[in-house]
């Protein structure tokens, strides 16, 4: 089907899951209020009885993929370069698009590896992470085809076939969705996202930068003595337009509270505990949420952010704590302390809340992370304070080193992989961190 060439809000930026890896969030998630998972037989019934359209990210096929004939382009190329191109989305074989009727198919006809053929021979540059998945009904009798396609962050991705009239002919388009209808991109969307293509990464640096500054500006804004802080950001490989639905103060509350839920057993406790006493409230921002303490002079400042577009931001004062007993007094005259155990805790908070977040609002794509801690004089040297016997005895290690300033360390979430995945990543900032004092924790 060939739709409009209108510019689509989507084309700018991609987003990829893990090779063979299928989303774990879905247009039909959304639909259905289910959590973060595979797909299930019963999740597309049920999305086919509700009449679910068809949108930009879900197209129902009533038949199982077939090979090009007479000099026409191969379909499934053009559906899944189409998805591809724009936010990624659902082929699913086996529902009338019309009707949304189940008819099912026969999953003995069903061949991923000549369907991965197909689009290896027509499409490029080539896509890696396209699954092919055969649900079927309890009861045996019904099956669906799910082809799975992430956004994809080689976009524009071009379709190749045969020109009708001349079967030596080889022509190429770059098609992409345009709500429930697949156009061909115009040369100059063509030439965007190119140019998207080749700056993405350049951007996404720039804008974790302009976020960590603006972060530290307003967290040492309301300092009154010198402390130590953590400061982290995660943005979506692909953040959401800003035509997608906003986060409600609900749902930036429901966030809060079931990131803090995932991490409560930790022995120390984190900036989400800090944050319960006014996480039922947060307050609006520019296109986010905004949840702190920075203001309420309760010992524990902490500021957090909820972007619309997927992107979390949490600053946490190290030094609240850190003072206590024999460590200050062992302590060189100047140094900036910071707790150690509490650095782990914010790390361990931050990729709960970040990774809920792209959950909740649907940025099913890798979670690009920076973390750093910052020091509010800029010149005072940080210096850890290491803790034994489960933070009982917290103590100067005189080895550390004692920087005034420290790089911003990275890392990667993927959209998939459960608590294991969010737990190495956490550890991994940890690990970095502290390395650059001289440190090496152990898991």
């Amino acid at each position: 089907m060939q739709g409009s060439r209108a510019e689509h809000p989507a084309l700018s930026v991609a987003a990829f899951t893990l090779p063979g890896m299928a989303r774990s969030w879905t247009r039909l998630h959304e639909h259905l209020g289910a959590a973060p998972g595979p797909l299930d037989f019963d999740m597309v019934r049920r999305a086919a009885a509700d009449l679910l359209g068809e949108s930009d990210d879900l197209d129902w096929k009533e038949q199982l993929p077939q090979p090009p004939r007479d000099g026409r382009w191969n379909e499934l190329a053009k559906d899944v370069a189409a998805m591809a191109n724009t936010r990624g989305g659902l082929l699913i074989f086996g529902v009338q698009d019309k009707t949304c009727h189940l008819t099912g198919i026969d999953p003995g006809q069903a061949n991923p590896q000549q369907y991965h053929q197909w689009i290896r021979n027509h499409v490029q540059p080539y896509l890696p992470d396209v699954t092919f998945t055969t649900l079927t009904s309890p009861d045996g009798t019904t099956s669906v085809l799910v082809c799975d396609i992430p956004a994809s962050p080689m976009a524009p991705h071009h379709v190749y076939g045969t020109a009708q009239k001349d079967k030596d002919q080889q022509a190429a388009v770059v098609p992409y969705r345009d709500k429930d209808q697949t156009g061909w991109m115009a040369e100059h969307q063509i030439e965007r996202a190119y140019r998207d293509r080749f700056t993405r990464t350049e951007r996404a640096e720039e804008e974790a930068e302009r976020l960590l500054g603006q972060t530290r500006e307003t967290v040492f804004t309301h300092q009154t003595g010198p402390s130590a802080w953590f400061l982290a950001i995660a943005r979506p490989e692909r953040p959401l337009p800003r035509t997608a639905p906003r986060l409600t103060r609900g749902e930036a509350s429901t966030v809060l509270h079931t990131a803090r839920t995932q991490t409560s057993q930790r022995s120390a406790a984190g900036p989400l505990a800090g944050l319960q006493i006014v996480s039922n409230n947060p307050r609006p921002g520019l296109r986010r949420w905004v949840v702190q303490t920075l203001t309420r002079q309760l010992g524990r400042d902490i500021h957090a952010e909820l972007h619309h577009d997927g992107t979390t931001v949490l600053a946490a004062d190290l030094s609240w704590d850190a003072g206590r007993g024999r460590a200050l007094q062992e302590a060189p005259e100047g140094s900036l302390l910071f707790s150690q155990d509490y650095t782990m805790a914010c790390c361990e908070n931050f990729t709960a809340l970040a990774r809920e977040l792209t959950h909740r609002t649907g940025a099913d794509s890798a979670l690009h992370i920076t973390a750093t801690i910052a020091s509010s004089t800029r010149t005072a040297p940080l210096t850890p304070v290491v803790s034994e016997y489960g933070g009982a005895f917290p103590e100067f290690d005189y080895d550390a080193r004692r920087p005034t300033r420290i790089q911003p360390v990275t890392t990667s979430l993927p959209p998939s992989g459960g608590d294991p995945a969010r737990n190495e990543a956490a550890h991994e900032l940890f690990t970095d961190l502290m390395n650059q004092f001289g440190l090496d924790p152990q898991p």
